[in-house]
């Protein structure tokens, strides 16, 4: 291959069926269903849950089902536009469990010096590299979790994706959204409380989230075709930083506003 110095510059991609996407929340807040609606899409089943969709899945029990499962993807030949990963969290943990096996150890520390940690997390990018790489769309879907930060001044709880830190820090620098998805309640006048389901996009200090490409709203329905809505109606966020690189974590900076 011969490398060439480019003579124009790339345009940012606009075309919803090519975004990477981090999904996460509580369980069964609809991330599944959410993501069953993306043009023909095709789940890596990592765990149980996918019985009250009619979906196309391959089970992916395994590390290596999860390669083959990439590997016919990758070669084409087949309807499907969008690949999600249920879940993302047992992915992962297939992911280690290969690579301890292959190196004859129980667990990533048995390796001195943070080789194991390394030869994990080496595998792990290769492979979501590759995956966000292809001319489809990429849904990774993952459970949420409270975490306590401290700070000079004192300790807050934060919510973000259940993934250990070593996995988390890859998918949030690979994908170009992270969608927290929340349940808010409402009172209506009578004093009858229901719950909205809805998905945040911003930065902020108490939950995980981020929208690479500027288009939705800080909040949203947990619904397809409003978030579809939002995306293609939207102008792009012309703000510094909007196309950030892909190498960075979505969500570095810490937003200001409140919960609704």
């Amino acid at each position: 291959m011969t490398v060439t110095l480019p003579t124009q510059r790339t345009k940012p991609t606009t075309e919803l069926g090519k975004q990477s996407i981090l999904l996460y929340g509580s369980p069964k807040a609809g991330k599944s269903s959410m993501a069953s609606r993306f043009p023909e899409a095709i789940f890596f089943e990592t765990e149980p849950g996918l019985n009250h969709l009619e979906v196309f899945k391959i089970p992916t029990y395994t590390w290596e089902d999860m390669l083959a499962a990439c590997k016919l993807i990758a070669q084409g030949n087949h309807p499907f536009k969008t690949v999600v990963i249920d879940t993302v969290d047992n992915a992962f943990k297939y992911c280690s469990d290969a690579v301890c096996a292959k190196n004859g150890i129980e667990y990533e520390g048995d390796m001195g010096h943070g080789k194991g940690w390394a030869l994990v997390k080496n595998e792990w990018h290769r492979v979501l590299t590759r995956l966000a790489s292809l001319p489809y769309g990429l849904i990774l879907i993952s459970h949420a979790q409270d975490k306590t930060v401290e700070t000079r001044t004192g300790e807050y709880t934060k919510t973000q994706p259940s993934l250990p830190d070593r996995a988390r820090h890859v998918v949030l620098g690979l994908v170009d959204m992270i969608l927290y998805c929340d349940a808010v309640p409402r009172k209506d006048a009578a004093g009858n409380v229901t719950i909205d389901r809805v998905m945040r996009t911003k930065p902020h200090p108490t939950y995980e989230a981020g929208d690479r490409t500027g288009r939705l709203p800080e909040v949203l329905p947990l619904d397809y075709d409003a978030f579809v809505n939002s995306f293609t109606s939207a102008a792009p966020n012309s703000a510094p930083g909007a196309a950030a690189d892909r190498s960075k974590p979505v969500s570095t900076s810490n937003g200001k506003g409140q919960k609704v």
